[in-house]
């Protein structure tokens, strides 16, 4: 049975997550991870709010809400017209042509990073499995323990021993004070604050949500 993505819609949170074809890494390098994250800011935070988001070497996870309608209607425009001066930017009068139009921004990220990732490794092909998976986050309690489950992630799969230890996530950005576009203090603010956070993340997740919220 083939998958039926989610369709993005404004004012909507998601969990976003991807991993390399069969498995593959889809990280090899310190750069990598930072070439990926500039193009993510470039193409993503625009229309979207990012909350969490962990980098591993062969999958990817991130928490967002996209933004209000007029506000991505607005960027998608612009950025059309950026790449196709000549041509008149598309309409999107139905709620699906929009949620189609964001699947696409996404997809012209990843396969921006892919093309950049194969130059620098000499490889060829697809990078990426099918399709990006999302799911809809539609209540409090799935997203706080969402962004702690994708801060945990490194640690559930054996990258490191503990969540602080992955340099590739926005518990840093969390945990202090460093210069960040992840909506930090909204985020803190469903904690109860930064000690409500570092409590929340002290512990483990618990078992039977860590598995439902895994791909």
């Amino acid at each position: 049975m083939s998958y039926r993505p989610v369709l993005f819609y404004p004012a909507t949170c998601y969990h976003v997550y991807h991993q390399g074809n069969a498995g593959e890494s889809i990280f090899k390098s310190d750069e990598n991870f930072k070439y990926f994250l500039r193009k993510y800011s470039e193409y993503i935070f625009p229309i979207a709010e990012t909350y969490a988001y962990c980098l591993m070497p062969n999958h990817f996870h991130f928490a967002i809400m996209l933004r209000e309608e007029e506000a991505i209607r607005k960027f998608l425009s612009t950025r059309f017209m950026e790449l196709h001066p000549n041509k008149i930017s598309p309409a999107l009068k139905t709620p699906e042509e929009l949620a189609k139009a964001i699947s696409k921004h996404f997809g012209d990220f990843l396969n921006g990073y892919s093309q950049a990732f194969n130059k620098w490794h000499g490889r060829k092909g697809r990078l990426f499995s099918e399709s990006l998976q999302r799911k809809i986050v539609d209540n409090l309690f799935y997203f706080r323990n969402l962004i702690q489950y994708i801060h945990w992630n490194p640690v559930h799969h054996g990258f490191s021993k503990t969540a602080v230890e992955w340099l590739y996530s926005s518990i840093h950005s969390y945990i202090s004070s460093m210069e960040t576009k992840i909506e930090r203090e909204k985020g803190l603010a469903l904690f109860d604050g930064l000690n409500g956070f570092k409590d929340f993340h002290r512990r483990s997740p618990d078992e039977k949500l860590f598995l439902a919220l895994a791909y």
